[in-house]
């Protein structure tokens, strides 16, 4: 008898100090040794059990005991939740830490940057060259792309808000293109709502083309309202916008780096020098200050305006002191 109570105290010993192992070490951070990368990068195929998931790590390089990790997952009820997809261990991270990573698909975050300003084309060789991204729109035109993404606009131009977008290691370019999309129509509607109701736009669609010639025009975010101002009250007034990015988006790869007199004068649908009224599409990516702009402009009479050289520009409204600015910021001739 004495000798069984013996064994049986000595089992609960074992026992105990057996929990309080696996407890310490699934609160310890693994070892990922010294010199190696700050994370170590792991995929969890779908459809893996926990079991067939602490083997792809092990065999990424996650220094985790497979054996115990699966046991971790069964004891906290975790071992049907895991998540398939892309992740990074990070250093000091434990076992139960990286068990509720998975289970959270906690994915590693990669990210893409399209700038304000862009054209479509620039935004699509982007996504197109990103590593990190699923490349299913790459045989896509322009209008197949388009017809995957919205049912009501045709020409991609101007219609995906510039932004950094955060996604998963593998994810889908057609994902990003779906998330710019309606982040734009998101702010553009917004403003639209609050615009003055003066404005001679039929639809936000002619707003967002006006955005997108604001955004070419100024990089001075000070001076949007009232470059806006001055092609508002040309519409208006039935002047042509005369505008100069509008005729290089309409030369494409033609453009060689200036415009030439004989580029004014060539008519395209975006030459509006020889157009009246908006071109038919945007000519670039607006950001949120471009679309305030063009749908909350400065109240002015100003129908005119010429850089000065120094980012800024001089207003006029009328022509001759327009003409007195251009000799004095572009021709450089005194008054």
């Amino acid at each position: 008898m004495a000798f069984i109570k013996k064994l049986l105290v000595t089992g609960v010993v074992v026992s105990v100090a057996a929990v309080a192992g696996f407890s310490w070490w699934a609160k310890t951070p693994l070892d990922t040794g010294a010199g190696t990368e700050p994370a170590i990068e792991f995929t969890i195929n779908p459809g893996s059990g926990v079991g067939a998931a602490a083997q792809q790590m092990v065999a990424a390089g996650v220094p985790v005991n497979p054996q115990l990790f699966n046991l971790l997952a069964r004891v906290t009820g975790k071992a049907g939740r895991i998540k398939a997809g892309s992740y990074e261990l990070k250093p000091g991270t434990s076992p139960r830490r990286l068990l509720t990573q998975i289970v959270r698909g906690e994915f590693a975050q990669e990210a893409v940057t399209i700038i304000e300003g862009w054209t479509f084309r620039q935004m699509r060789a982007t996504l197109a060259a990103h590593a990190r991204l699923k490349h299913d729109t790459v045989k896509l035109s322009d209008q197949e792309l388009m017809a995957k993404i919205s049912k009501e606009y045709t020409s991609p131009e101007g219609l995906f808000f510039p932004d950094t977008y955060l996604f998963a290691k593998g994810s889908s370019e057609l994902d990003i293109y779906k998330q710019a999309h309606a982040a734009m129509l998101k702010h553009l509607h917004a403003a639209w709502e609050s615009r003055d109701s003066s404005l001679p736009y039929k639809t936000p669609y002619e707003a967002l083309i006006m955005a997108s010639i604001v955004e070419k025009e100024t990089g001075q975010k000070s001076e949007r309202t009232m470059i806006a101002g001055v092609f508002v009250n040309r519409l208006r007034t039935g002047m042509l916008l005369q505008t100069d990015p509008t005729v290089v988006y309409g030369m494409g790869e033609r453009f060689a780096g200036d415009i030439r007199k004989k580029d004014l004068e060539t008519d395209t649908p975006y030459n509006t020098y020889t157009r009246s009224g908006l071109p038919p599409t945007p000519i670039s990516l607006p950001g949120v200050e471009s679309l305030a702009a063009a749908l909350a402009p400065a109240k002015t009479e100003a129908l005119y305006f010429v850089s000065r050289g120094d980012g800024t520009s001089q207003f006029s409204t009328n022509l001759p002191d327009h003409n007195r600015a251009v000799n004095q910021y572009q021709r450089r001739i005194k008054q």
